[in-house]
């Protein structure tokens, strides 16, 4: 979720905007609070759009077929004023990231008996839907919220209220003539531009649990094109290669190319009801950490916005208009209209005993921006710096060694002392080469640190690109942390972890936090040979004296090679994560907030 910035309006309708959760080409999406405390997402459409008058009647049909879809497995439309001069719509705030954003961007494949639980709630969703007399006709995954009850299937401005359900009348095109449907996810029928049905919803329901199972579209991406893409959807058998067993025979009939022989949504909730509720979380442990976490994020944003001061709506003329309410009149007509009588939502009853679910949505965690991915990521240039570091590296590995051997050499000369082989003044010569040495290695540990904070603080601001929302310090924090005494020990660590979770590629294959975890054990151990170097010299009297802290020398010296080289490692792999990960579609960075200052731009 990003702040308002100073174009976005602060009320709208009756609804406190808190920040703006998205944006894309239909409109804007915020977090608001109605004046009754209710946490919702607001859809603002582009003014652009609301002048044309084909749109505005659309949008208006579709909002009010909408208002009838019920049960818990949906976001609730709360309320709409479709004739104001800027159209919106209210939805209940589900609080999860989406289901492209867990699969693709954060934990990969769902275990099977998830996908089970998961193929059960989108199926009673769909059966609510359809009992609306609605298609979605745009059911994928980034439609479909993760939350800790189950799934919730949101945004259904592409569903057209003229097509009752179980007619083959109507067609799946806008009134410019567009494919309503997104690429992957589309049915045979919309591929080929025919009528579509209830049984176009269950295809697309097929596509969405495959890719829930195997972190792959059953027929490929847009790599090859959209023309390509579409053929193997209308003429191609899907890729189910690494769908479990148990989950094969549905998926498959989901994806039967004749839309009469796929199985209806009725079917589906029987074949997916659970046999038992044995009362554990259908979602795997990290996944229901990171949910947690969210919570606490929405909880600290609404507590920051319930201050007296927040509540009060700025005074004078506004072009968006403020609450209809008797505290605060506005001053003037706004273009969002007053409240409507849809303000209060209704409560629904439950839709199927599969596990318990309350009422009202989850009040908690974040929205991901409905249906607007960024076309790419845009990070700041750290190849060059990290090649720069890892150069540096190299350089003070080379000094530390040549250090580490003078201090054998010095070593070496304490004993000869002992047995009268050489002179004092050859120790003396060596005492001076090695402070010498010191010295080179102290300014190219001065330089190593610049870079490494450089560096570091890049990775970091990358990474709020790569994952927003993962962050729990502000950008500040990735150099600041480095100074705090005491908490210097474990902070930049916290932040470490966090930088290396938000630039892992999804998908098979990635590689754990051990080289991270062993670099940060020997770095605490390095830093703590620091005084403990430093107080072998100071107490170092005379020649036999001296030796212990010639020994702390060479010992430091060896465990800072192998920090510099763990260090040379992770360097190298959090770059080429990043890099791996940017050419992936990703939403809109966030704004964590720290006493340093949130992330730049």
């Amino acid at each position: 979720m990003e702040n308002l910035g100073a174009q976005d309006p602060r009320w709208i309708g009756e609804y406190r905007l808190l920040g703006k959760l998205g944006e894309g080409g239909m409109g804007r999406v915020y977090l608001a609070r109605s004046a009754r405390g209710r946490t919702v997402a607001v859809k603002l459409v582009q003014a652009e759009l609301a002048r044309q008058a084909d749109f505005r009647g659309r949008f208006k049909r579709e909002v009010e077929a909408a208002r009838r879809v019920g049960g818990q497995w949906t976001a609730p439309v709360l309320d709409a004023d479709t004739d104001a001069e800027v159209p919106w719509v209210a939805t209940g705030y589900i609080g999860g990231p989406s289901l492209h954003s867990v699969v693709a961007e954060d934990f990969g494949a769902l275990p099977e008996r998830s996908l089970r639980i998961l193929a059960n709630g989108l199926a009673l969703a769909l059966r609510d839907i359809h009992g609306a007399g609605l298609i979605h006709r745009d059911l994928k995954p980034s439609n479909i919220l993760v939350t800790i009850d189950g799934p919730r299937v949101i945004d259904f401005g592409i569903a057209r209220a003229l097509d009752p359900v179980g007619t083959t009348t109507g067609g799946n095109l806008t009134m410019t003539g567009a494919v309503v449907g997104s690429p992957g996810f589309m049915s045979p029928e919309q591929v080929r531009g025919e009528p579509v049905t209830a049984a176009s919803d269950v295809f697309c329901l097929g596509s969405v649990l495959a890719f829930a199972a195997t972190g792959r579209q059953p027929f490929g991406n847009l790599d090859s094109g959209i023309h390509a893409l579409m053929y193997r959807i209308a003429q191609e058998e899907p890729d189910l290669v690494g769908l479990p067993e148990g989950a094969r025979g549905l998926v498959t009939a989901c994806l039967n190319k004749d839309p009469a022989k796929r199985p209806s949504v009725d079917d589906l909730v029987a074949a997916t009801q659970p046999v038992a509720d044995d009362g554990e979380p259908w979602l795997p442990g990290g996944l229901l950490a990171r949910l947690g976490r969210d919570a606490l994020q929405l909880l600290e944003v609404e507590a920051e916005n319930a201050q007296p001061d927040a509540m009060a709506p700025q005074q004078g003329p506004s072009a968006y208009g403020h609450p209809q309410a008797a505290a605060h009149t506005p001053p003037g007509p706004s273009p969002y209209g007053t409240p409507s009588a849809y303000a209060t939502p209704h409560a629904h009853a439950a839709a199927g005993p599969a596990y318990q679910v309350p009422t009202q949505p989850w009040q908690g965690g974040y929205q991901a921006p409905l249906g607007f991915p960024a076309p790419g990521t845009r990070l700041r240039p750290i190849r060059g710096l990290a090649t720069a570091l890892m150069s540096m590296f190299g350089i003070w590995l080379v000094l530390t060694l040549l250090d580490m051997a003078l201090n054998i050499s010095l070593l070496d000369t304490y004993f000869a002392i002992d047995a009268g082989d050489v002179s004092k003044d050859v120790l003396y010569s060596k005492r001076s080469d090695v402070q010498a040495m010191g010295s080179g290695t102290g300014v190219a540990a001065l330089v190593l640190v610049v870079l490494w904070l450089v560096w570091f603080r890049t990775a970091y601001i990358n990474s709020t690109v790569l994952n927003p929302g993962r962050q729990r310090f502000g950008s500040g924090y990735a150099v600041g942390a480095w100074f705090i005494p005491v908490a210097q020990l474990w902070l930049p660590k916290q932040i470490a972890n966090d930088v290396w979770t938000s630039s892992t590629p999804p998908g098979p294959g990635r590689r754990g936090r051990a080289v991270l975890h062993w670099w940060w054990t020997f770095f605490v151990i390095m830093f703590l040979m620091f005084p403990v170097n430093g107080t072998s010299e100071i107490i170092s009297d005379n020649i036999r004296e001296q030796r212990p802290g010639v020994i702390v020398s060479i010992v430091d010296d060896s465990i800072g090679i192998l920090t510099a080289l763990l260090a040379i490692a992770v360097v190298r792999r959090i770059t080429k994560m990043q890099e791996q990960r940017a050419a992936r579609p990703v939403g809109q960075a966030q704004q964590p907030a720290g006493v340093f200052g949130p992330p730049a731009a």
